[in-house]
């Protein structure tokens, strides 16, 4: 039985089935290039790197674009329904000419504040604010604005400019603040008289630093750290993957946080002494 000779049928249908799998690419039998699948691999990796390489590049690219045609766009608009439309270029062109909003506010601020700087422009700021102190809703509003508006854009203050490290939550955990002011004479009258000075400083929350805790907190406990405020907040809102340029801002962290044991240091740089 096994020795005779296999049917002519059965010979032609294995052979059949021998051909086909030698004919197959993917096939066991079909011999494949040693370097095709690392070929491929590799090929796909480039392509995805190109791709987030182009996402990177653009992406700040369009965003960067998108708020400045946002804010002049939002300026024009305003600026627009005040300015007569016969000083508008638009007005003599074929095509708009985005920006000239912007220019308009501009050289109108540099004037207001030109015109103040005199008496007659101060007298007649005073006499607004008189006219103001005395509306029962406005004089509130306007009041708080102007106090914010001159900390922020005061050439000599120091308020959220400097930028430290406070232990927050809980004993170990050093967390970003930065630096406003000490208490006024009401606030600090309402605290324990301990002998203790302090210090107020804004805790932000992650991501969006608009919005955090403010609280007063005894000025030894404040470490202040040699990093603008631009870039605490690019910490902050890249939730600690954007780091401060250079290692000199880390070591002088962490130098803070070993110079923070000892109870009589004041709100110090981190920079003193290394």
């Amino acid at each position: 039985m096994f020795g005779g000779d296999v049917p002519s049928h059965l010979n032609r249908r294995g052979m059949k089935s021998n051909m086909s799998i030698l004919s197959d690419p993917d096939g066991p039998g079909f011999p494949k290039a040693p370097g095709s699948a690392r070929l491929s691999i590799s090929l796909g990796a480039r392509i995805r790197n190109w791709f987030l390489t182009g996402v990177v590049i653009a992406g700040p690219l369009l965003l960067t674009a998108y708020f400045v045609w946002w804010f002049v766009d939002s300026v024009d608009n305003a600026v627009r329904k005040m300015v007569p439309e016969r000083f508008w270029p638009d007005t003599y062109l074929p095509i708009p000419l985005p920006g000239f909003g912007v220019i308009f506010a501009f050289l109108g601020l540099t004037l207001l504040g030109f015109l103040t700087a005199n008496l007659v422009g101060r007298t007649a700021i005073s006499i607004g604010e008189t006219i103001l102190d005395r509306t029962p809703v406005i004089r509130s509003i306007y009041k708080g604005l102007k106090q914010i508006f001159e900390t922020l854009f005061s050439q000599s203050g120091t308020s959220f400019r400097k930028v430290g490290l406070v232990e927050f939550p809980h004993k170990g955990s050093w967390s970003v603040v930065f630096i406003s002011a000490p208490p006024s004479e009401i606030i600090d009258a309402c605290i324990p008289n301990d002998g203790i000075d302090r210090i107020s400083v804004f805790l932000p929350c992650v991501p969006n630093p608009t919005t955090g805790f403010y609280f007063y907190v005894p000025a030894a406990e404040v470490i202040e750290i040699p990093i603008t405020p631009e870039d605490a907040a690019k910490l902050i809102m890249s939730c600690g993957v954007i780091q401060p340029d250079g290692q000199a801002a880390l070591a002088a962290m962490a130098e803070g946080a070993r110079r923070a044991q000892d109870p009589s240091t004041r709100v110090v740089s981190a920079t003193e002494g290394v």
